[in-house]
């Protein structure tokens, strides 16, 4: 991916690595940063390495100061957003953005534009074992809550706008 490689480095709240993977760095809009992944982009998690590779293109938003990240997928994706609850994006440099997963997705299915929530149990359980501040879990549940409601509403990006991203990947 050369230049324009960006090292993507999601978190634990513990500091635990969890996803990480590498994509091409496609520009910036009103939305945030976009970066774009092509078919095979290998995903890996913790530290057992390569876990799977990607069977369609990619492209991930990463919006300025909001507790969320959006990825979305073309087909034969079953779903087109997969949005994560997260702390906001931090960029240590421009090769590399870094983020905390808290747990909470907000999905759309492709095929009939319904959208859920997972991962709630998840979410119960690590503000146990993790010891979530009210601040963290108040922030993670209003932008699950803001996230359905935008990706029912088809408000942008969620709407046509990240179609204009996808396209650029290869």
């Amino acid at each position: 991916m050369g230049e324009a490689e960006v090292r993507v480095v999601v978190r634990k709240f513990d500091g635990g690595l969890h996803w990480h993977h590498s994509m091409m760095w496609l520009g910036e809009d009103e939305f945030g940063v976009w970066l774009g992944a092509p078919i095979g982009t290998i995903y890996s998690k913790g530290e057992e390495g390569e876990v799977y590779a990607t069977e369609e293109r990619r492209v991930m938003l990463f919006p300025r100061g909001a507790w969320w990240t959006a990825l979305f997928q073309a087909a034969p994706a079953h779903l087109d957003v997969y949005c994560d609850v997260t702390t906001p994006s931090d960029w240590p440099h421009k090769g590399e953005v870094t983020m905390v997963d808290l747990d909470l997705d907000v999905c759309r299915i492709r095929r009939d534009g319904s959208v859920f929530v997972d991962d709630e149990d998840e979410f119960a359980s690590h503000q146990r074992q993790y010891g979530y501040p009210q601040d963290v879990i108040t922030r993670a549940e209003s932008a699950a809550e803001w996230l359905s409601a935008a990706l029912r509403d088809g408000a942008e990006p969620f709407g046509s706008r990240y179609r204009t991203w996808l396209d650029q990947v290869g």
